[in-house]
């Protein structure tokens, strides 16, 4: 006989901008600023992601579309993987993503399901939670408190066969 199984992810929801920490802040308004650098001209949808580093430093990514669908890339993985080419020893504090038609105001989103992958994987690799931030709506903020929030039952290392 099943039995269910009930999960538990406690989000946060900030009123608005003024409620975050001064970091998160940051954070926030770099991710939202970065939407204006995507390139994005078949989607017309503009998303930008900022990293808070351990340096205090913040590193942005924005989607990267492409004619030769699906060649192109998210602006979670951009961000992540140009993280990792450039500056492996960095440890990422928090994270947030912001999204926005080419031409209007930001709405809610959330990562795909690749990009949750991924992120999953980066927290997975550093030992260690890394907070996100999403536009909510009616302009709150939703604050995840780790990213595996997002993937509860996602797929790391753990679960490869060890290799002798």
């Amino acid at each position: 006989m099943a039995q269910p199984l009930h999960l538990t992810i406690t989000i946060d929801v900030v009123a608005s901008e003024a409620d975050l920490t001064p970091a998160e802040a940051t954070t926030w308004q770099a991710a939202r600023a970065a939407t204006d650098h995507a390139y994005a001209p078949y989607s017309h949808f503009h998303v930008g992601t900022a990293l808070l580093l351990d340096d205090g430093t913040i590193f942005r990514g924005t989607n990267q579309e492409n004619a030769a669908f699906p060649s192109g890339l998210c602006a979670e993985r951009t961000a992540l993987f140009g993280l990792a080419a450039s500056q492996p020893e960095r440890r990422i504090l928090g994270m947030a993503v912001a999204a926005r038609p080419a031409q209007g105001e930001f709405v809610p989103v959330t990562s795909c399901g690749a990009c949750r992958q991924v992120m999953a994987e980066y927290e997975h690799r550093q030992k260690q939670p890394i907070p996100l931030l999403l536009q909510g709506p009616n302009g709150s903020i939703y604050r995840f408190h780790s990213l595996s929030d997002l993937l509860p039952f996602g797929f790391s290392s753990d679960d490869l066969p060890a290799v002798k």
